[in-house]
């Protein structure tokens, strides 16, 4: 059991569980915003898109194969403690559960063109294991989209099909915030990806792959990878300045666990050289993830 729970990365899933869990009791229901999806509709709704991550987690790992040996021969999990064909086989498991719970939901929400969205989804995290991983940045991109979804698909199946004319203001201004914490995750995952990519830059080598600091050299992706650090600073800082300047505990709070991690993460990005120093990189990005989607929890102050 724990190797399985390792091959999915049960700490990343949960972090997608919590993610959606703030969107709909801490972003949507306190604010008495019309929404379709009851505590079931949206367990469906967690379940489906963890199914469906998980799927991805493993297709992920059995192509890392070659790789996992040279950048972490301690965690390979495929091939030693689970064999190839038991990981395909809960490989298609999870995939076929998570795409027909997407497919009930999208019923029982009125909205059966959504169902695509969870194939889509389906064949994204394929085509990123299989292929789109070895192309210089598309592979980040695509992967981070795909972050960015299991955040917009609550607002998708939870505010959309229950737009009205007399609640349309409302239902899209809440949306519009679901998306600014999407794109937030986005551009931090994007760059995790980046520094995941000069961590693990020997066994991508190795494996034959065409990542970033491999196409154009350690030096000039770390420069590259600096310049993406200064959008989410910006982004947060305008944020601050736009909405929050009045609500004292909320500007410290996103100074403090935000914007200020971020901006050592930058200082950090100059004089990185070592796997060990992009490894910590690595955290801080992930601790900044969770500490901007737990902001969600301080509506209820910026929106008093």
């Amino acid at each position: 059991m724990q190797s399985i729970l390792n091959l999915i990365r049960w700490k990343n899933l949960l972090l997608i569980v919590l993610v959606q869990l703030l969107i709909k009791y801490a972003l949507l229901e306190p604010f008495g915003v019309t929404i379709t999806l009851n505590g079931m509709g949206l367990f469906i709704l967690i379940l489906a898109t963890l199914c469906l991550a998980a799927a991805g987690n493993i297709i992920n790992d059995i192509y890392d194969i070659e790789t996992d040996l040279i950048n972490k021969p301690n965690r390979v999990t495929v091939g030693k403690s689970i064999s190839e064909k038991t990981a395909y086989n809960l490989f298609f498991a999870f995939n076929f559960i998570g795409v027909a719970l997407g497919f009930y939901l999208s019923h029982v929400v009125g909205k059966s063109p959504f169902f695509t969205l969870f194939v889509i989804i389906s064949a994204l995290l394929y085509m990123y294991a299989s292929y789109l991983k070895q192309i210089p940045l598309i592979g980040n991109v695509v992967i981070s989209i795909l972050v960015a979804l299991s955040l917009i698909i609550v607002g998708i199946f939870d505010l959309l099909p229950a737009i009205t004319a007399a609640n349309k203001e409302a239902q899209i201004t809440f949306f519009k915030i679901i998306l600014d914490y999407a794109f937030f995750a986005f551009i931090i995952n994007l760059i995790r990806e980046m520094v995941k990519d000069i961590e693990d830059i020997d066994g991508d080598y190795k494996a034959g792959r065409n990542t970033l600091p491999i196409a154009i050299g350690r030096d000039r992706a770390n420069k590259v990878i600096f310049v993406f650090s200064l959008i989410p600073i910006v982004g947060v800082v305008f944020y601050i300045t736009t909405f929050l300047y009045k609500q004292e505990i909320a500007v410290a709070y996103f100074l403090l666990f935000i914007v200020a991690p971020l901006i050592y993460i930058s200082i950090k990005l100059f004089s990185a050289k070592t796997k060990k120093e992009y490894a910590h990189i690595s955290i801080i990005l992930k601790l900044v993830m969770l500490f901007g989607m737990l902001s969600m929890l301080l509506y209820p102050l910026i929106l008093k």
